[in-house]
C-alpha cells in the first residue's frame, strides 16, 4: 500500500497531548506523531526499543542516569527494558518509530496517559 503525507498537516490535525497518532506502517514497524506537554510517567518496553524524533519544540527522554535534551531534527533509541519517561516544558511535536502495536506506557496501565492504540491520522 502506497503511503504519503506531510507531516506538518498531519500534526495540525489534532491537539491532544500524549496520545499518539499512526501515520504510518512498514515491516511491523508503526510510524507515530505525537503532540507532548507536561511529563508522562515512569514505564519501560521490555519487548522493544523505540526512538523518538524531534519535529518541533524541545522533548526530553529522562533515564534514571542521565537525561536526552533534544530539539528538531534531534533523537533518541531507548533500549529495550530500559526504564525512562518523556517531558516537555512546552508543546512540543514528535516522531516515534516502534513496532506495531507497542503500547504507549510499556508496562504501566495508567488511567489518564495509556492512549489507545492504531489511531490513524
Amino acid at each position: 500500500m502506497f503511503q504519503q503525507g506531510e507531516l506538518g498537516t498531519k500534526f495540525a490535525a489534532f491537539s491532544e497531548h500524549w496520545r499518539p497518532k499512526v501515520i504510518a506502517s512498514l515491516n511491523g514497524q508503526e510510524v507515530k506523531i505525537v503532540k507532548v506537554l507536561g511529563v508522562f510517567p515512569w514505564h519501560r518496553h521490555d519487548d522493544c526499543e523505540e526512538m523518538f524524533v524531534v519535529w518541533k519544540g524541545r522533548f526530553r527522554v529522562e533515564f534514571r542516569d542521565r537525561i536526552a535534551d533534544m530539539g528538531p531534527g534531534e533523537y533518541v533509541v531507548v533500549p529495550r527494558g530500559v526504564e525512562h519517561r518523556t517531558a516537555a516544558d512546552e508543546e512540543a511535536e514528535v516522531i516515534i518509530f516502534e513496532p506495531a502495536e507497542t503500547r504507549n506506557t510499556g508496562n504501566v496501565i495508567d488511567e489518564t496517559f495509556t492512549a489507545p492504540q492504531g489511531v490513524t491520522i
